[in-house]
């Protein structure tokens, strides 16, 4: 039986990281819990749905489901990146069931009304009868198609469900002044940049995970032993985001020793050796070097099975095939090495003593900085 949870007992995760716990459990194993996250925490805030690489040319367009909401990801004539719910405004009925090019319309494939790329409702064929594609009761100018509050950056499509949440720009203010030397173009790799792990957890889990360098030594061995868990400090703000960086990142380099890919133009010598990964919250976990970038979205299927969709960015669109496929390659092995340890901790709730654990004050400032996060939303929506 999954721990129920009331606002009491969230107080504890708001405290101080010396003496918080963790959230408890039900917030991992509990269908209901997750529903009301879904509404606290998904659907209010900016969460990731895609990235705009999905649908890189005019006209293409790719159907979404975000926590059973059908949507409709789609590049319009103005090059604009659009999110629709994916249906007719009719009877409901899906428009797309799978990724094309639109060419002229969105046609729905049941009574035939068509909608621009910007959702303008600009067809209704016999609706007033045989031959009569009018009606005064049909007025089209109210009719398009319902739109998702969207936003991009760093290519990564973030859409506000509830429409409620500050722009955007003004939530995530000081990410994007962190960031700002990386605000340049950006090139999705192609197909062999790209990939997705399957687990068996909360999305929670995978966020928390990412966020500290903590369990390098042990679960990442490899990447430890030249990006050692020294090397690493914390990034927090709290009530914005957290995540990690490391003082030594090791350029990829191709056969002849030298740099497989081109820098990000105008960096500071930070990032010479510099890397940093951050969790912009809820869901997107991104991460940049000084020679390619990289977004991951943490998709939720359920309370217990997440999907990670990962995507790699270079600064140039002329990088080598070869040398991005061993990057992706090296990649997925990493983070491959996490699956063990956060479908691990996914088990791990369901020991009803366990009462959502404490945090290290030194090595789990970030996790702590999301736990409370979590908890500052769900209390407020309680409220």
């Amino acid at each position: 039986m999954a721990n129920r949870v009331t606002p009491k007992s969230l107080e504890s995760v708001q405290r101080p990281i010396h003496t918080a716990t963790g959230l408890p459990n039900a917030h991992y194993i509990d269908p209901n819990i997750f529903k009301e996250e879904s509404e606290a925490i998904l659907k209010a805030s900016w969460a990731g749905l895609a990235v705009g690489a999905d649908i890189p040319e005019i006209g293409d367009a790719k159907p979404v489901n975000f926590l059973n909401l059908p949507l409709l990801l789609i590049r319009g004539t103005d090059s604009k990146v659009r999110v629709f719910e994916n249906i007719c405004r009719h009877r409901g009925m899906q428009l797309v069931n799978e990724p094309r090019k639109v060419e002229g319309a969105i046609r729905c494939p049941y009574h035939s009304w068509c909608y621009s790329s910007k959702g303008k409702l600009i067809s209704t064929p016999h609706v007033g009868g045989a031959g009569q594609n009018l009606h005064p009761s049909i007025i089209k100018e109210t009719l398009g198609l319902n739109e998702i509050r969207s936003h991009v950056w760093r290519d990564v499509v973030f859409i506000n469900i509830s429409g409620d949440a500050l722009s955007f720009s003004e939530v995530h203010a000081d990410l994007i002044k962190r960031w700002s030397e990386f605000d340049t173009k950006i090139y999705h790799g192609g197909d062999d940049s790209k990939f997705q792990l399957n687990l068996k957890s909360n999305y929670k889990l995978v966020v928390e995970n990412y966020c500290e360098s903590y369990h390098l030594p042990w679960v990442h061995p490899g990447l430890n032993s030249y990006s050692r868990l020294e090397d690493h400090y914390n990034i927090v703000k709290y009530g914005k985001f957290s995540g990690q960086g490391t003082l030594l990142y090791s350029q990829f380099k191709d056969r002849n020793g030298q740099a497989a890919f081109p820098d990000f133009p105008n960096l500071s010598e930070k990032w010479n050796k510099g890397a940093e990964y951050i969790t912009v919250y809820p869901n997107v976990l991104l991460g940049v070097q000084r020679d390619h970038a990289f977004a991951i979205i943490v998709e939720p299927k359920c309370h217990n099975e997440t999907v990670e969709h990962i995507h790699f960015y270079y600064a140039s669109d002329t990088t080598e095939a070869k040398n991005r496929t061993i990057n992706t390659k090296q990649w997925k092995e990493v983070f491959e090495e996490d699956i063990f340890v956060v479908q691990g901790m996914q088990s791990g709730r369901y020991a009803p003593s366990f009462d959502g654990g404490r945090f290290s004050p030194i090595m789990d400032e970030a996790t702590h900085c999301y736990h409370d996060w979590v908890a500052n939303k769900i209390s407020a929506y309680r409220n």
